[in-house]
């Protein structure tokens, strides 16, 4: 029996975890403290009406004969496939049914997808990056190269036609950065992946935060897109499904044997997605549905005017929150992130979430998220600009 020896490559800790064990020893040094946590951009409004309804009518249905369900399809039911392709119609993209493939989160997919992809594919990320991403391809012992994302490009790098990938990460609204690219800015990475014969893994997790349509929501409103793209999303920052977890990943006819690989893949390693989840992901995309997601969307996009309006009364840099529940901020008088991060949570007990832990080009700079509740958003605020600005 020989182990994986590639894990010995990845760091000790997930960045998160790192927070959290942080967080923790502090809390419990101080009881009487109250923490506020704008780190892990998990969402704290419910789910709506609509989603719970269409739910709780799934619960029924499985408590009756004649509508009980066993085993599903791996690649998810024709009723939610339908509803995904009909709301990519609205940016002008058609899909077929069997080319999207209902998951339970784009974090899964992005991890299993290197299976349809030999290891010695060299794999290109920009940094700073989600941490999955890179570590994901280390424990496979995939080669990585950098691009990097910094305050010179705002954070959304060109290709460079020096640097030769065969597997390419691109996500827009990206997180930790918030930046967003246009379709100009996307055009070339599809032109760079065609003419380097790669494939790009498109996470488009925080696509419906973007409310100014000529954004791509889709690298598919790219033309030549579907020749060289997978496109991941999920529910769980769009509807608040980070308790009950859906997503799908779009993979077109036009990328050759990948359809059939990732059906493949898909039918052998992967059960589904319960039914009473996946008719609660189809009235995300019903009028009612439509309408209460849009409040909460709006809810945290409130958040991130209220973080951004601190931060310029303050006089911080930052990027991203205005497309993005994420805000990227430059660490005040040349703090390390994690140095930032110690002097947030000793001094006002406020959470964030260390730019180092993103890569190097992450280093000085800071990522808050809007996804707290608005009080809590209110109150870490004033204690940033007691401490900052007034401090």
């Amino acid at each position: 029996m020989k182990l994986n020896e590639n894990y010995s490559n990845l760091k000790e800790s997930y960045l998160f975890s790192t927070i959290a064990k942080k967080v923790n020893e502090f809390s419990t040094a101080n009881p009487d403290k109250k923490i506020i946590r704008l780190g892990i951009g998990d969402v704290t409004l419910p789910l709506c009406k609509a989603v719970v309804s269409a739910m709780k009518s799934a619960v029924d249905e499985m408590g009756v004969q004649s509508t009980f369900r066993g085993y599903g399809p791996e690649q998810g039911y024709d009723f939610l496939k339908n509803a995904i392709k009909n709301y990519y119609l609205e940016h002008n993209v058609e899909l077929e049914s069997d080319e999207i493939f209902i998951s339970d989160g784009a974090k899964s997919d992005l991890g299993n997808i290197l299976d349809l992809f030999d290891k010695d594919n060299t794999v290109l990320v920009p940094d700073p990056v989600y941490p999955v991403y890179v570590d994901t391809n280390v424990m496979a012992g995939r080669k990585i190269v950098y691009i990097n994302a910094n305050e010179e490009n705002n954070f959304l790098p060109a290709p460079d036609k020096n640097i030769k990938a065969d597997i390419i990460y691109i996500c827009s609204p990206n997180n930790p950065t918030g930046a967003v690219y246009t379709k100009d800015g996307l055009k070339q990475w599809v032109d760079y992946a065609i003419q380097n014969n790669a494939v790009i893994l498109f996470d488009a997790a925080y696509e419906a935060f973007i409310t100014d349509n000529s954004l791509p929501h889709s690298i598919y409103e790219i033309e030549g897109a579907k020749n060289c793209a997978i496109e991941f999303c999920s529910f769980s920052k769009t509807a608040g499904f980070t308790g009950t977890r859906c997503g799908y990943t779009v993979v077109p006819h036009s990328l050759g044997k990948l359809n059939k690989m990732w059906l493949r893949r898909q039918t052998t390693k992967f059960n589904g997605v319960p039914y009473i989840v996946q008719r609660g992901a189809e009235a995300v995309f019903t009028p009612e549905g439509r309408k209460e997601i849009e409040t909460n969307l709006n809810y945290y996009r409130e958040n991130a005017k209220i973080i951004a309006a601190t931060l310029d009364e303050c006089g911080i840099k930052y990027f991203g929150g205005k497309y993005s529940p994420y805000i990227w901020l430059k660490c005040p008088d040349n703090m390390s992130s994690w140095d930032f991060f110690d002097y947030l949570l000793t001094n006002i007990q406020v959470v964030g979430t260390p730019g180092e832990g993103f890569g190097k080009n992450g280093e000085g700079f800071f990522r808050l998220t809007s996804f707290g509740s608005k009080e809590n958003t209110i109150e870490a605020m004033r204690r940033i600009k007691t401490l900052i600005c007034n401090g």
